[in-house]
């Protein structure tokens, strides 16, 4: 067994590992990188980590939680680069769900990169300029484009001519895509530089049906799964509030650390119950599912996030690089939830099906 897990590809190794011992071999898969990383390194390092580890397990496929344990401990390391390569991962899974597999590229030294680019900001979305059965050409401004810089392909929402919606597979190194400097400001998440990509007349192949990628069962897998991503950076800065614990005795610095592993654990629960009532029930409505999921550990970021700042103070905030850049972070990957309007959307699910929350 031993001897043929050395000769399996690294990621299988590491999740293997995971499964065993609580965490992937992220030092391995990381090698050679600092951390945090910058928008220098976070190209580099993504396509080392897409090399080693390709793809992970599906959704809904009988190790949804190994997926998340992977993503939460990538999360934990850097936030950044979880982002890009959790869209990686889930572009696959859409390639997988609506059986359309990927070209291999020919000749490429490189391994394909996959981002999802499906923000639809009112008045900016990419349309068809002309259409050849699968093959269309697109035209427009695709905004949020996270890895835009060296992701080579992503899966994009658009619209026909009669407004109806699609997702298309863009080629990135093409005559027609422009990277722009556009439209990302922020402190957090800047290494992915999300910014606005123009679209002129490029070249693109349809993915399923028109709608197929909001009916899928699969949008709603993936929307929890970001989850996996917040729960990881909120634990590992959770473990800063621990480590200062445990060098000083201080009352109000352990009733912070208290909070956050209340809300930390509670957050886990939740995920790993949600993980296993989706591989259970995969083509099940994952809506509510995935909607509690999200506000469960959006509450527990909160926690961690308030704690951290309260009982260390700015120290590690502006002295301690990977702290307060996760701290910068965090808040904005987060706010990928609705907020609210989430809960709303939930508050209805709940209301017709007459929740059962009996012990």
């Amino acid at each position: 067994m031993e001897q043929q897990e050395q000769h399996a590809p690294l990621c299988v190794r590491t999740l293997t590992r995971g499964a065993e011992r609580g965490a992937p071999d992220f030092p391995a898969l990381l090698r050679g990188f600092a951390l945090p990383l910058d928008a220098q390194t976070l190209g580099d390092a993504a396509r080392q980590l897409v090399a080693d580890c390709p793809s992970l397990p599906q959704p809904g496929s009988g190790r949804t939680l190994a997926r998340w344990q992977f993503l939460s401990g990538l999360a934990g390391h850097d936030l950044s680069l979880a982002k890009i390569y959790e869209a990686h991962a889930d572009a696959l899974a859409i390639h997988a769900e609506l059986d359309t597999p990927r070209a291999a590229a020919a000749g490429c030294a490189q391994p394909e990169i996959w981002g999802v680019w499906a923000a639809r900001p009112p008045r900016s979305e990419l349309c068809f300029a002309s259409r050849h059965g699968d093959q269309v050409s697109l035209s427009g401004v695709k905004p949020w484009c996270s890895g835009a810089a060296f992701v080579t392909h992503a899966l994009v929402t658009c619209v026909d001519g009669d407004g109806h919606d699609w997702l298309a597979a863009l080629a990135i190194d093409q005559p027609g895509v422009t990277v722009t400097a556009r439209g990302w400001e922020a402190v957090g998440m800047a290494a992915t530089q999300s910014v606005e990509v123009d679209v002129l007349d490029a070249r693109a192949t349809l993915i399923g049906q028109s709608g197929a990628y909001l009916r899928r069962r699969g949008f709603w897998h993936g929307g929890a799964g970001i989850a996996a991503c917040w729960y990881g950076a909120a634990a590992a800065l959770a473990v800063r509030l621990r480590q200062a614990a445990q060098r000083r005795d201080d009352p109000h610095l352990e009733a912070h650390l208290g909070a956050a592993d209340t809300a930390l654990c509670a957050a886990r629960a939740l995920l790993r119950e949600t993980a296993h009532t989706l591989d259970a029930s995969p083509l099940a409505d994952a809506m509510p599912l995935a909607l509690r999921v999200r506000a469960a550990t959006e509450s527990a970021v909160e926690v961690t996030l308030r704690a951290c700042a309260r009982s260390l103070g700015a120290g590690p905030l502006c002295r301690d690089r990977w702290f307060a850049r996760m701290a910068a972070d965090l808040p904005v990957f987060v706010r990928q939830s609705h907020a609210e309007h989430d809960l709303a959307a939930l508050a209805k699910q709940i209301a017709a099906a007459a929740e059962d929350w009996s012990l």
